[in-house]
This record gives structure tokens, sequence and C-alpha cells, in this order.
């Protein structure tokens, strides 16, 4: 059995090194882009961890490699080992089988679900920890890989000759697939306006959905929980504004939150991302994954702060049959028909979503909104009482607070009051 012993001293030492691997792949690739940035500003071995992410093609290459090469040499010397126990005196037949048997099981276990699951739950501890002997091993590692890439490049040359990438997503194939993934009409139809929701996000501009200056309320620092006032901000966001400005610089969605300080509610805050007016909801969409943020400042050609969008709005205009800035807002339809030829209106109502629900096309404008028009129309701040014609409409105003949400009558011309 001494003779063994070698043998199960570099197995053990093989297994050791690939639960190594796995729990480093597992932590450093398991780290929110929030954490990372954090990270940069933390300990030696944090920031080096940041520092190989950074590359991050680069370092699960070499930890692939390195983690593949300890498994085929891990079960190559198992294999020598179970032949090895054939020929000891009084091992029975079923000896070297169950060794094997069990050299698969420690590794599937003990290598890596085990090293994996710990890399997760302690991601940011483990990425420190492993950040040192992993930069070694990408030095190492460096001179192999263009060798690598140069198999790769001809495997697939050789294997598939004609592969080409799609060059742009092909909308009508994802609606065929949804049709033939399921016979649930009602699932095929919901799956369907979340598609087109999705489509429309790239036409959608920041400033026809965000939630206008006064829809939100700020904070200025320090910021405690006696600030709130136990009232929940309408945003459900707390948004923190700069010291020497009213411009938005933090937030936090506080209804994601488990603790809360008393004293500084402000800290748990993290920075918001910055869009012109004119970027798309989808454009927001990118940079909110990429920064791992949840707002967005909207802001115009000064550079001041006229709205903000959050992940929330987001989500709302994709998973809404028929997504609406106002009912979002103002916890109201924004669309209320009378009788065939006149409705009720919200001056917040988007008009692309008016053309939509009317069925009508209108006449192109700058402005985005219903109120948008009537004070486009009128050159002026609109009052109660006040009218004017606008395409295959006439929009008269019927309430308008001097703080709150113009209510307009919209009436369909005839085409013989249209001549």
């Amino acid at each position: 059995m001494l003779t063994l012993a070698p043998w199960l001293i570099a197995m053990a030492v093989l297994l050791a090194l690939s639960a190594f691997f796995s729990a480093s792949e597992a932590a450093l690739f398991s780290l929110r882009i929030s954490e990372q940035t954090r990270m940069r500003q933390g300990s030696p071995g944090e920031k080096l961890a940041a520092t190989l992410l950074a590359d991050a093609d680069r370092l699960l290459s070499a930890i692939l490699f390195c983690n593949l090469v300890v498994n085929i040499t891990f079960f190559t010397l198992a294999s020598i080992t179970s032949l090895r126990l054939e020929k000891l005196e009084g091992a029975g037949p079923a000896v070297p089988f169950i060794f094997a048997s069990l050299s698969l099981v420690v590794m599937i276990f003990a290598c890596e679900m085990l090293p994996k699951a710990f890399g997760v739950l302690a991601a940011r501890t483990i990425s420190a920890w492993v950040s040192w002997p992993l930069s070694l091993v990408v030095r190492t590692v460096d001179p192999v890989m263009p060798s690598l890439r140069l198999v790769t490049s001809l495997s697939t040359r050789f294997l598939w000759p004609n592969f080409k990438a799609e060059s742009y997503l092909n909308v009508g194939d994802l609606q065929r697939m949804i049709q033939l993934s399921t016979d649930n009409q009602e699932l095929v139809d919901q799956e369907q306006a979340v598609l087109q929701n999705i489509v429309n996000l790239s036409e959608i501009r920041v400033d026809e959905w965000m939630r206008p200056r006064n829809q939100f309320v700020t904070f200025k620092p320090p910021v405690s929980l006696q600030d709130l006032q136990s009232k929940y901000p309408p945003s459900g966001y707390l948004l923190v504004t700069e010291e020497q400005s009213e411009e938005v610089s933090a937030a936090v969605h506080l209804q994601g939150l488990t603790e809360l300080s008393l004293e500084r509610i402000d800290f748990l805050c993290e920075p918001v991302i910055y869009l012109p007016w004119c970027a798309t909801v989808a454009d927001a969409l990118e940079q909110m994954r990429q920064k791992d943020r949840e707002v967005c400042a909207v802001v115009n050609e000064f550079g001041e702060t006229i709205g903000i969008l959050t992940f929330e709005d987001i989500l709302d205009t994709l998973f809404n049959y028929a997504p609406s800035r106002s009912k979002r807002i103002l916890d109201q339809n924004p669309i209320h028909q009378i009788n065939s030829e006149k409705w009720l209106v919200s001056g917040m109502t988007n008009l692309r979503q008016l053309s939509r629900r009317l069925q009508v096309e209108l006449p192109t404008s700058r402005s985005l909104t219903v109120s948008g028009i009537i004070q486009e129309s009128l050159h002026r701040i609109a009052q109660s009482g006040d009218a004017t014609d606008w395409g295959p409409f006439r929009l008269r105003v019927l309430e308008m607070p001097a703080r709150g949400h113009m209510l307009v009558e919209l009436t369909l011309i005839g085409k013989e009051t249209q001549e």
C-alpha cells in the first residue's frame, strides 16, 4: 500500500488545485459591476482582482486552461492508481472500479460544486485572496494563449467554414419562434407584446418616458431617515442632489434595502448615469446594464436635470400591454373616451400613445405630449378655457392648476369643419 502513497498525495494536491480554480472562477465572475468599482478603492488584493477582471477574457482563458490540465492529470493518475490496485495482493476485482468511481465523485463534489458554492457566497473575500496566485498563473499561461487561439481559429475554419454570425436581430424570426414554442395563444400574445415593447425601446426617447422634474422629490446631503417624514418617495428612489446645486447625483431604491441607517441614508446611494434628452430608452437600459445602475438622470443641452428614468420605469415599458407614462406617474388612465368623437386626456399623455390608442395619424411636431402641443400652438402658458386646432383634433383646456396636471378635452373634427 505504501507504494501508492506518492500517487495518492499527488492526486490530493491536484484536487486542491482544481478546487482553487473552481472557487476562483465562481468568485471573480459573480462580482457585480458595482462591487468591482468599490474593489478598485479597496485592499491591495481587491485592487489586483479588479485589475485582472479588466481583461476578463484573458483571465477566464487562463483559469479554464489550468483547470483543464489539472483535471486531465488527476484522472490520468487515478487510472494509473487503479491499475496498480489490481496488482496488490488481497485486492478484489471490484476495488479498482470502486476507487475510480470514488475519484469521480470526489472531483465533482469537492472540486466543482462546493468550491463554486463558497465562491459565490463570499465572492469579494475569496476574490481578494486568490488574486495574487492567479496573477502569477495568468502570466505563466500567457505564452501559450496565442497557440490555443490559433488552434481554435483553425478548427472553426475546418469544421464550420461557412459559419457566419447574424449581422442583426431578425424580429420576424423571433415572432415565428414564439409561435412555434407553445400552443397557448394567450401566452403567445403576451410574449409577442413583450417582444414588441423591447423593439420599441430603440424608438422611444428618454424625455418621452422620464419622470419630469416636478414629479419626483430630491434631498440635499446629508439625508437622514427623519428627512423622509415617513413618506415613500413617488419614484420609489431616494434621490440625492449635489451639495452646491439641484442636479441629481446619486440614488438608491428604498424598497430593495434591508437595513436603513437613521443618521445617513445617503451613504447607501450609488451614482446615477447621465444621458441627453435625445437618447433612447434602449441607450439608457444598456448604460444601466453596463454600469450596474438603476437611475438615469436626463439632462438638457445646458446640462440641467429635466427628469429621471428608473429601471422600474423601463420594466413597466416592457411588461405592460399598453405602457403609459401618465398611468405610471399619476396612477390613472391617461385617456378616457366620452363618445365616438370626444375624449378626456391628461396633458402628460404621450403623442405616440395617443396615435396608437385612437388609430389616427398625427402631424409631425417637436413636442412629445398633449400639453406641449397646446403650448406650442398658443406660444404661452395655457389657461383654463383655451382651445386650439391641431391636425384632426380640437384641443380645449378644461383644467390648468398652477402646479398640477392639465386636463384636456380632445374632439375629433369632421372633414367639413377642417375644410
